[in-house]
């Protein structure tokens, strides 16, 4: 019979025990788990049951997290992902939230670029935690990556990005998300990194301030190589202030669109 043990299909007799399992597979296993319950070491296992042995505390290896990854993703669509690499500028709102659901997606490369340090402020949407307050932001997100996926390869910069560096730091990407606060910085990174790259996507965020309605955020084509997620129109202002559900939704379009991009869907 077929049963398949941590996403590996295994060809098993029979009746077998969940215990002979654990002991042909991962002997130091302590958490046993069955078509997604606890289990108990004398269950027999029935034709296509699903099961996952786990030691508690051990991270899986790179080989074996891709294995999960491929099963949840499919082997192809993981090949390609591993192989891709996607820079984000600005780790804020948007940017932390971007490099957590590339990291969980298994996206082999991240270069992230932020001069700013993390400030309680930021707890209220960013994805950072109150032990990481004065920390660069982007060797707090580095931390907080390797606990999700230590797999990733991920360069992190504590710089400003200007005209004059932006270029040299994200020429490796295949795809770039903007993710600044400031309207001046949006324009200079879009126009500086389109001229230098002038065939790499850029995934930008506009309008995502106060409660609003989620399903006003939208992903838009502007122009060949650029694309904008937001409702386009609500800043942040007296009254209405950047909230962690409609950041997040925006920063969830950005990593969707990101992902398409890799896959050479339109977004």
């Amino acid at each position: 019979m077929r049963i398949t043990v941590n996403e590996r299909e295994h060809h098993l007799p029979p009746g077998v025990t969940l215990a002979r399992l654990r002991s042909e597979i991962k002997p130091d296993a302590d958490l046993m788990i069955v078509n997604g319950y606890p289990a108990d070491a004398d269950q027999r296992l029935a034709e296509g049951d699903q099961v996952v042995l786990i030691r508690r505390g051990e991270q899986p290896a790179e080989e074996e997290l891709d294995a999960l990854l491929s099963a949840r993703h499919s082997p192809g669509i993981q090949t390609r992902l591993r192989k891709a690499c996607v820079g984000i500028a600005g780790v804020g709102g948007l940017g932390s939230a971007v490099a957590l659901a590339l990291a969980r997606l298994g996206v082999g490369q991240l270069i992230v670029a932020d001069f700013d340090m993390v400030e309680p402020s930021n707890l209220n949407r960013q994805q950072y935690f109150l032990d990481q307050i004065g920390l660069p932001k982007v060797y707090a997100l580095r931390d907080t990556l390797r606990r999700i996926n230590p797999h990733v390869r991920l360069t992190a910069c504590h710089l400003k990005l200007t005209a004059a560096n932006l270029g040299e730091i994200f020429t490796p990407v295949q795809v770039l998300v903007e993710a600044f606060d400031r309207v001046d910085q949006k324009v200079m990174l879009v126009e500086t990194f389109a001229a230098c790259c002038p065939e790499t996507p850029i995934v930008t965020g506009s309008g995502m301030a106060g409660y609003e309605p989620a399903n006003s955020i939208q992903t838009r084509q502007s122009g060949q190589r650029l694309f904008v997620c937001g409702d386009g129109e609500t800043a942040a202002g007296p009254g209405v202030g950047l909230m962690s559900p409609r950041v997040g939704i925006v920063a969830h379009h950005q990593a969707n669109a990101v992902l398409r991009l890799l896959l050479e869907l339109a977004p």
